[in-house]
């Protein structure tokens, strides 16, 4: 089938852009986003994924306010990869690698928004994530490039509008692609004898003259799959120095959620960079569509659905929530910042002392 991406000369195989290289069902190529004020009052977060394999387009946009976190989500049949818009949601490349813009039309579940990322940095391409499950089947093999920025624009929740300046208002985004488990949950190959388990965290951090990003990968022994680090610094500039990442997390007690923790940075050759940081505020990634039973990525709810949630953050169980985004102050020697310390703990992890699927701190 051909669609308007052949018109561009961006192909990588002999078959048109609607056809991936692999048939792998899970294949996916997604936006991710996120906002804040410096003073972490408000949060805001969107995603948009195509899942061409399963003719598929989904997103959301979601706001955290008062305790409160509203969700707008979109689904529907997939007809163009170059469409990158669902429902009333859509995004717009201005500038590759520097500029988006993130539109949320009206709808009846109140939420509205005409964003503008810009990138304070340069886009950081993550090592390569590739994991195989116990009989060898490969389960993620995907590229993802994360980038710290400003926005600017306006989004409203019933009825009241926010003002969003980029002096004031810094956020980052990531954009990955490849094989990771979408849609109905399948089987790859027989059952496994342990427990599922997943540890996993990502911060990127804003400071007035630097941006950090630490993420880990490990099991339950602690030894690590995957690990990236960097220190960069806003454009002009544009210097990246990759860095090795050590954490320790304090988790709230009765939950698997972040409380505080230490990141240390440590450069090739050089002394350890300590960063401290602090909880302010919850997301529930299940808002975007993490891990959502009904509302997951990939999966098919009908045609041109539209649909919205709220989540009252107190009253929700934490336990069933493990993927979140906490919103975090960070102290890093004389520099105060803001940004974000994602985490997603199931299953077994011996060094914060997590033995089953699911148990607390």
């Amino acid at each position: 089938m051909i669609t308007s991406g052949d018109e561009f000369l961006v192909h990588q195989t002999t078959w048109p852009v609607a056809r991936p290289a692999t048939s792998d069902t899970n294949f996916y190529d997604r936006y991710f986003f996120n906002g804040y004020p410096r003073d972490g009052s408000t949060y805001f977060a969107a995603a948009l994924g195509l899942y061409p394999n399963l003719g598929i387009v989904d997103g959301a946009f979601s706001v955290l306010l008062d305790g409160r976190q509203r969700v707008v989500r979109a689904s529907t049949v997939l007809k163009d990869r170059l469409a990158a818009r669902v429902g009333p949601i859509a995004v717009e490349v201005l500038d590759p690698l520097r500029r988006l813009r993130l539109v949320v039309g009206e709808n009846r579940w109140g939420l509205a928004a005409d964003l503008v990322f810009e990138g304070r940095a340069v886009p950081f391409e993550e090592p390569h994530f590739f994991r195989q499950n116990h009989v060898g089947a490969v389960v993620m093999d995907y590229t993802r490039y994360t980038q710290h920025g400003t926005w600017e624009g306006w989004f409203v929740v019933d009825g009241r509008r926010f003002e969003v300046r980029p002096e004031r208002w810094w956020g980052s985004r990531d954009h990955s692609w490849g094989i990771r488990p979408v849609g109905r949950r399948e089987a790859r190959g027989a059952p496994s004898p342990e427990p599922p388990q997943f540890f996993w965290n990502w911060a990127p951090l804003n400071f007035d003259d630097r941006c950090t990003l630490s993420t880990v990968s490990e099991t339950a022994d602690g030894s690590r799959w995957h690990e990236s680090g960097a220190i960069l610094s806003p454009l002009p500039e544009a210097a990246v120095v990759h860095c090795a990442v050590e954490h320790r997390i304090s988790f709230r007690k009765g939950t698997r959620h972040l409380e505080r923790a230490t990141i240390v940075l440590t450069p090739p050759g050089r002394d350890p960079e300590t960063i401290e940081v602090e909880a302010i505020g919850q997301f529930l990634m299940r808002g975007l569509g993490y891990g959502d039973p009904e509302w997951g990525h990939g999966m098919w709810v009908g045609v041109d659905a539209v649909d919205g949630v709220e989540f009252v953050i107190a009253e929700e169980q934490p336990l069933a929530h493990p993927h979140v985004q906490t919103i975090v102050r960070a102290h890093w020697g004389g520099r105060d910042g803001i940004g974000v310390f994602e985490t997603l703990v199931v299953g077994p992890h011996a060094r914060y002392g997590f033995r089953d699927l699911a148990d607390p701190a």
